[in-house]
């Protein structure tokens, strides 16, 4: 295997420490997959550089230039605070003309518009729950003959940013008053989609063209409070005593219908395919009561701490950890965008 140049792109902040003895798993759980992506690309033999980013983009073509990197290990997940702006970070890699890892300008763009996503996916013939928009300095003015119960979300913004329990709604008052929370506390236009009973699950997807989906996992609350909705929250995702408190767990589906399963593998691949992702991706889905399949959303660039879902799901596909991150790096060299293709 080649040794390569890998500048990792992250955000400053997530910039993880040489030493974690001591820490607890609370303490590493912000940094943990910078921690992890490094660590493993370093046993891997490669020469490796983090390169953390704040608000100054300078520092990407200096490193170019000056350290002349194989290829870039992206780590974003926003610039300026703003969860669509990563894509405009993957643009300038390509006008630099440096390879990367992970999704491209128009898949991250595509895929993280979730108002957008959805009409792609639903004119690609790709089930998704119904759902309504509502630009950010507009009334809200809920449709006649929507689907209750619904779930507000932001439209655009990553890791369940804003999501809450309250984020279920069951009327037009309760959604106003939701949409009006996303609009002034989250600061972006909102989604209001058919809340959907059912069993939450993912599939990991690698590739750029030929597509290899993983086994579908599953999301699971086993000390879920009484009245509670089985959804990740903000404080799910970021708190991992409130995770063992409520007992989230995450592992491969049980008692799935091996064509159940194939149709869920197939249309994470369809999916990914239509929103014009490359690299990996995690495609979220739920199975709900009436044995119907719809997509929540697709995830560019998903989290890849060693012991997550694609992590895991990748490891019961016969692709171990350290396998998975060389087969990104491979990924992101192999890439064609504009400027391989007129041969520059």
């Amino acid at each position: 295997m080649k040794r390569l140049r890998v500048l990792v792109l992250l955000h400053e902040e997530f910039l993880p420490p040489d030493d974690i003895r001591g820490l607890s798993d609370q303490e590493i759980h912000p940094w943990k997959a910078e921690y992890d992506v490094l660590r493993t690309l370093e046993e891997l033999g490669h020469e490796v550089r983090p390169l953390p980013l704040g608000d100054e983009l300078a520092p990407i073509r200096f490193y170019a230039q000056e350290w002349k990197p194989h290829v870039i290990f992206n780590l974003l997940r926003d610039f300026h605070g703003i969860g669509i702006y990563d894509a405009h970070i993957i643009s300038l890699l390509e006008l630099l003309r440096l390879p990367y890892t992970g999704c491209n300008p128009r898949g991250l763009l595509l895929a993280t518009d979730k108002a957008l996503s959805k009409k792609i996916l639903g004119w690609h013939r790709i089930p998704v729950p119904a759902f309504a928009f509502f630009r950010r300095g507009q009334a809200v003015r809920p449709r006649k003959k929507l689907p209750w119960p619904m779930i507000v979300k932001s439209a655009v913004e990553h890791a369940s940013l804003g999501i809450t329990q309250a984020s279920i709604v069951h009327d037009p008052e309760g959604l106003i008053e939701r949409v009006h929370y996303v609009h002034e506390r989250i600061g972006t236009d909102a989604i209001a989609e058919e809340y959907i009973e059912g069993r939450e699950l993912t599939v990991g997807i690698l590739g750029n063209l030929r597509l290899q989906a993983f086994p579908v996992w599953e999301l699971t609350f086993q000390k879920l409070p009484p009245g509670s909705a089985p959804i990740v929250t903000e404080r799910v995702k970021s708190d991992l005593d409130y995770q063992e408190k409520l007992g989230v767990r995450s592992r491969r589906a049980r008692d799935l219908e091996p064509a159940l399963e194939e149709q869920a593998r197939r249309i994470a691949r369809r999916a990914f395919r239509a929103l014009s992702m490359s690299g990996y991706g995690r495609v979220d889905m739920r199975l709900g009561a009436d044995g119907r399949l719809r997509v929540l959303e697709a995830n560019p660039n998903p989290d890849l701490c060693f012991g997550e879902d694609l992590a895991e799901s990748a490891e019961a596909a016969g692709l171990p950890y350290p396998a998975l991150i060389q087969r990104i790096l491979n990924l992101g060299l192999r890439y064609s965008p504009p400027w391989k293709a007129q041969g520059s």
